[in-house]
């Protein structure tokens, strides 16, 4: 039986792994199908920009958002004097950290569907007199949808399990940032914790399988939708 401070990480995991996905979402999509297109000027460059957070130790992220979003850092200073936005030692700081490790996923997944997507058919509907927004919404979007939609559930998964940005950059405060990675790390840290981890532990575990799951019965059924096999 979970208790109430179980619960409360729980769902706030919950709360920050969905809203990491749907910040990360449009700029994957963009970065995505850029990395895509063969004519995408300086692609190396935004490739290794992009795909940053799969080999930087996740600390690392969460110093840079520190030294960046903290409250008397510049850009962080300004945005809560200007829009009273604090994301340091807050859930949404949380959410941005996440956001920013688990992006490479959606991108990988949107562009690997972008690229498999035959270039015929937007030469020939360029030549009936569709537009560049005509044929992203109604051929590449489209045809894309199983990437976009296995990415988004793959990076939900794993914005589950942060936990180096996150801690680095919000803290482990029960109740705001103590997402399940944090409550974990504080059940163990604490005398007699071992049963409490051991359940957490156990819930994430279901959650990541869960989740992976999800993807890739997503990416068959939209791929069934969309006539590809």
């Amino acid at each position: 039986m979970l208790t109430g401070a179980e619960i409360q990480a729980l769902l706030l995991s919950l709360k920050v792994a969905s809203v990491a996905v749907l910040i990360a979402l449009p700029f994957a999509v963009a970065a995505g199908l850029a990395l895509a297109h063969p004519r995408t000027p300086a692609k190396t460059l935004i490739g290794g920009l992009v795909y940053l957070p799969l080999i930087l130790p996740p600390v690392v992220i969460g110093y840079l958002l520190l030294i960046t979003l903290g409250a008397r850092a510049p850009v962080g200073g300004f945005l809560l004097e200007t829009f009273g936005l604090r994301l340091i030692f807050d859930w949404k700081g949380a959410a941005l950290a996440a956001a920013l490790v688990t992006f490479p996923f959606q991108v990988r997944a949107i562009r690997l569907a972008a690229e498999s997507i035959d270039p015929g058919l937007s030469q020939a509907a360029a030549s009936l007199g569709a537009g560049p927004l005509d044929r992203l919404f109604t051929i590449t979007l489209p045809l894309a949808s199983p990437g976009l939609l296995a990415g988004a559930i793959t990076a939900w998964a794993a914005a589950l399990g942060e936990f180096g940005a996150i801690i680095t950059f919000v803290s482990n405060i029960p109740g705001q940032t103590r997402t399940l990675p944090l409550a974990i790390y504080s059940a163990i840290q604490s005398p007699g914790g071992e049963a409490v981890a051991a359940r957490l532990v156990t819930i994430s575990i279901v959650l990541a399988l869960a989740g992976l799951f999800a993807s890739e019965l997503a990416a068959r059924a939209m791929a069934r939708l969309t006539g590809r096999r």
